[in-house]
């Protein structure tokens, strides 16, 4: 499916010098001399080369539709994940260092979804919150201000976050998994 350069949003996958890439960023850029274009900064989705790209509006890209499939997680072994497709109960592996550091979220049952094209994986999604335990909390200092105190704590999984002073050890917070911030204490 053919879209035209100025449609390239962050997230659009597009073939592109004979490779797959992924949109991080997309700025429409209407210069005061020229044409108006838009910005791209891409990142290839099978070696992880990024690359900036200009694409004006008369321009048109090739867009790939990507196979979504809900898998479970199951386990880890050494540096190799292993998952389940839900519907036909077939595993597959995937490096660790192709989710990167979001892999430190994943825990046994977990559900997320593998985009694939042409039968081979690229990229698992995560859910975009997780519910975790605080293992360890610095105490409160005296004097802050309530309004802009965080503090670190350390997480079940390892990863460290800065969470409001009412925090203690013990509690379940709420975690993005995009950026690990807090969101929220958990209910």
């Amino acid at each position: 499916m053919k879209i035209a350069g100025n449609e390239i949003k962050p997230g659009s996958v597009i073939e592109h010098n004979g490779s797959l890439w992924v949109a991080v960023k997309a700025v429409s850029v209407k210069p005061g001399k020229g044409g108006a274009y838009n910005q791209v900064e891409m990142k290839n989705l099978f070696d992880g080369t990024k690359l900036n790209e200009r694409f004006r509006s008369a321009e048109t890209v090739e867009a790939v539709e990507l196979d979504f499939k809900p898998y479970t997680f199951l386990y880890a072994s050494g540096d190799m994940l292993t998952f389940m497709d839900q519907e036909t109960f077939e595993q597959i592996e995937i490096a660790s260092d192709f989710i990167g550091d979001r892999a430190a979220f994943l825990a046994d049952g977990m559900e997320v979804k593998v985009e694939s094209y042409e039968g081979r994986p690229i990229a698992v999604k995560l859910p975009t919150q997780v519910t975790l335990t605080v293992v360890e909390a610095d105490p409160v200092v005296k004097g802050q201000t309530a309004a802009s105190s965080y503090k670190p704590a350390k997480l079940e999984n390892g990863l460290r976050v800065m969470v409001p002073p009412f925090i203690e050890t013990g509690v379940k917070i709420v975690v993005a998994t995009d950026d690990v911030s807090y969101v929220k204490r958990a209910e």
